[in-house]
Formats: structure tokens, sequence, C-alpha cells
């Protein structure tokens, strides 16, 4: 490579590819660290379709280290028990979260609270303008994006493709998205309902199929059935009366349904690429796994990639990441869509399934679950995204890598995640305490926060909510070398690059 490639100027830090809520997610978190960051969108304007599902705990505990949680819960439905397969009750509220619920909002209300933050940290956001190739070298990534009939070619340090299904950015770095279509000729329709079903969140099964019914808070509900005996291709024309003849003899009602705002009819793909990295290309959301609509597991594992990876960009391009840090965006996301995966794909063979072992899991499953509890505790700590955790370094305390709760602070602010909002390492620990001076060198990397309660562990805790490290005893000796080596895996000093960022 000659010199003069290296000397290309950058339009921008972070590129990112499509719209949908991870790349609006991950372009505030850039935006907000200093970090000139670029979304470009095939689509002219946001959708005004109801096209979404429930957003989980976890979810929303992100959401609210990014101080838009709240604002998106005024736009919804609080569902605190949820029922699945004729049955099995999943009681949501005791869930050890500040959002002990799943919150049903449409998904344009999340896309737009989040570009409302993205622009207010300075993000710019191009609508009608399509990725239409790609190619990278060792200093940056070239990105043709094609806008009123024009291509210009965006050069980038980085790029994050979260561009859906149909992925310029994965067909361009030429990977593969192994797997296999699971159900045909799944309609999904947005409506009004007469009758109100009985819980806000439904998901019947039975021999002649399923149906998914979820209420969104604003007089539309969104419905997503599927008929066993009519298997048509994605692109037959669909009536609402076809998706009310299909839910009344899945769920014995059609519930009233009238006024149809969308009706479309498509098929579900379980599948997973093999690497969330290329060089300097990161593959986000639908872009990197895609699964069953009817398992509202996408939008929630979407928006926690953009949260792992927000961070570890600002860290590379301001010149303070570990020589790794990138890495870990793989080695931590992959198993967690891999997971996902298995779930909802689990979940969709109970409700298509036609054999007798299928009809007998439908059967059992709510009276199983329903009696042991600890089963049903860890099928909602599964969905609801708590139970995630990533890898520790080798002899780490039992607590890192685990996800923190919003534990209380003495003084203001008063709660973990909301301190969490600068987008910094915080690091919890008593006043006066001898991780403050460890920490120190560290500068505006890591702020110091008091917990409420004097028994808590020393805890550095990620800017994605996850806990780096935690010390039990206050030895000053076993404090200093736990917490040195945490700062130098996680936060070390690196000579900074040229960029085109602000200070962070």
């Amino acid at each position: 490579m000659g010199l003069e490639t290296l000397m290309v100027p950058f339009d921008t830090d972070v590129l990112v590819v499509g719209a949908g809520p991870a790349g609006l997610l991950i372009a505030g978190d850039l935006a907000a660290r200093g970090v000139a960051c670029t979304v470009v969108e095939r689509d002219p304007q946001r959708s005004t379709l109801t096209r979404a599902f429930p957003l989980h705990a976890r979810t929303l505990e992100q959401l609210d280290a990014r101080d838009v949680a709240d604002e998106l819960i005024g736009t919804g439905t609080i569902v605190k028990k949820v029922r699945l397969f004729n049955g099995l009750d999943l009681d949501l509220s005791s869930l050890p979260s500040r959002f002990p619920f799943l919150l049903c909002t449409p998904r344009h209300n999340a896309e737009r609270v989040l570009e409302e933050r993205a622009t207010r940290f300075g993000a710019e956001i191009v609508r009608g303008a399509e990725a239409v190739g790609l190619c990278q070298d060792a200093a940056g990534v070239d990105v043709d994006v094609r806008a009123d009939g024009m291509v210009r070619t965006w050069r980038a340090r980085f790029v994050v493709g979260a561009d859906d299904l149909r992925s310029v950015v994965r067909d361009a770095l030429g990977v593969p998205f192994p797997g296999r279509s699971t159900v045909q000729s799944i309609m999904q329709a947005d409506v009004r309902l007469e009758e109100r079903p009985e819980r806000e969140l439904i998901l019947v099964a039975n021999d002649e199929g399923f149906s998914f019914v979820s209420c969104h808070g604003d007089g539309w509900y969104q419905v997503i059935t599927w008929d066993r005996r009519r298997q048509l291709p994605d692109s037959a024309r669909l009536s609402i009366h076809e998706v009310s003849e299909a839910t009344r003899r899945v769920t014995g009602s059609d519930f009233g349904m009238h006024d149809a705002r969308h009706l479309s009819r498509s098929h579900s793909d379980e599948r997973q690429v093999l690497r969330y990295r290329v060089g300097r290309v990161f593959l986000a959301a639908e872009t990197a796994y895609v699964h069953s609509l009817a398992c509202g597991q996408g939008m929630n594992t979407g928006l926690q990639d953009a949260a792992n990876l927000g961070w570890k960009l600002v860290a590379e391009v301001q010149g303070w990441a570990p020589d790794g840090l990138l890495d870990t965006y793989h080695s931590e996301r992959y198993p967690v869509g891999r997971r996902a995966l298995r779930l909802n794909g689990a979940l969709l063979a109970v409700a298509i399934g036609s054999t007798r072992r299928s009809r007998a899991a439908r059967s059992m499953l709510p009276v199983v679950a329903n009696r042991i509890r600890p089963l049903g505790r860890r099928l909602t700590e599964t969905m609801s995204g708590l139970g995630i955790s990533y890898p520790a370094l080798p002899g780490a305390h039992r607590l890192a890598g685990q996800r923190v709760p919003d534990i209380h602070l003495a003084g203001e602010p008063i709660r973990l995640y909301e301190a969490l909002r600068a987008g910094r390492f915080v690091l919890l620990a008593p006043t006066g305490d001898p991780a403050e001076a460890v920490a120190s060198p560290y500068g505006e990397r890591v702020v110091h926060a008091v917990p409420a309660s004097a028994d808590l562990p020393v805890l550095l805790i990620r800017p994605d909510g996850y806990i780096a490290c935690a010390v039990d005893e206050r030895n000053p000796v076993s404090l200093d070398v736990a917490l040195r080596e945490a700062l130098a895996a996680w936060c070390a000093a690196r000579p900074p690059v040229a960029s085109t960022t602000k200070p962070g």
C-alpha cells in the first residue's frame, strides 16, 4: 500500500449503514463522546408502521443509561404478565430490574427518540442514501453511497453495518450468512380490535398454527399469524379476512379485527454470520443474524449489540483502547446472538410442530414451567436479557462480566444508570478509598461514584453496564493489583491517533 492511500482524508470517523434502532443508538453513543459519525439510510423517511416487538428489561436498562427509557415508556403499554402456549404464564413483575416488565411500543417510537438523541449530540443522519459498495484497506473503509441519482464515496475509519436482512455491507464483505428458512407464509397486520385480548401480549399455538397478538399503546395492535393449511409465497395477496380467519382458528376469536393499515406476508429465516468483525467493518442487529418475528428478541439483541460496540469504537478512535478491545465485540456478542437464535428456534419449533412430540411439548411446557418455579424464572431472565453475561479475565472475581443492577448512590446522581449516561467507566467505591488513586491516571475515562451502601465490593463498571472488575477485600495491595489489571485490560492509555473527533 502506498503512502498516498494512507493519507486519504476521512469524511467521518464512523459510517453507520442503516438508521434502524441499533444504528441510531450507536450513532448517539459515538457522537455523545465526540466521535464524528454519519448514518446513511436508504429509506427517505422513518416508517410509521407498528413493526415492533416488546422491549425487554435489559434493553430498557441500556436505554435508561442514555436517558431515553422513560420517554419511550410513555409511548407504549407496560406488560407485566405474558401468556405463551395456552397457559404458560410468565410473571415479569419480580425481575430484579427498575423495569420489571415488557414495553410494547411501535418501532418508529424507538427510532424517533434515538434519532433525536443522535442528532442532538451531532451525528449526521442522511436519508434517501443507499450504500451500494464497500472496500477497505489498512487505514480505512470506502463506502459508495447513492443519493439523488449520484454515487459518492465516503471514507471512514470504521463502518458499522446495521442495514437489515438484505445487507449490502454483509454482501460486499462476502461474509457467508449460513442458516435456513424455517417457516413460510407468516401473515403480519396492523389492525384495530373491537375486543381487548385477555392479556396485552399473547402467543397461542395449536394444530391449526400460531398467532401472536400485542398491544402497542396507540390504539393499534400487531397481529402475526400462521395458518398451517395455507402456505403461500411472500408475493401472494393478503387480506384482513385471511388474517382474521387464521387468528380465529388458533385463538378462538379474531377480537373484532378491522381497519388494517398494514398487511404483509413473509417467511422466517434462522441465520447468523460467523464473524461480527471483518477488519474495520462490524456487523450488528439483523445484518449479523435473523430469526422469527414472533419471538420478540431481534430488536432487543440489536440494541444490545450497539451498546456493546459503541464505547469500544470510541476508545479505538480516541486512542485509548487496549490491544484486542475491538475483537471482544465478536467474542462477547456472537454467543449471545447464537443463544437468541436457539431460544427462538426452540419456541418456534414448539409453536409450528405437527408431530406427537411437538403437541406434547405445547401441552406440557406450561405445566412444567408453572410448577417448577426455577425453570420459569430462568426463562424470564433469558428472555428479558438480564441473564446475559460476558467472559471474564482468568482468575477474576465471580462478578466480573456480569450485568450490574441499578445501584443507589450517595449524592448526585442518585442512581448508577444515571452515572453511566456519561458514556464512561464508573468506579464505584467509597470516598477516599485507595481505588480512587489507582484510577486517577485514567482521567475522564473513569468517573467516580459513591454507593449508598457500604457493603458492596469496589466495582469498575464498563460503559455498557457490565462489571469489568470487582474487589471484595479492602486490602490496598490486592485492590491495587486487581484494579490496575482491569484498567490496563479495558481502558489502557495509548498515544491518540490523528482524528476528526472532538476531544473526549
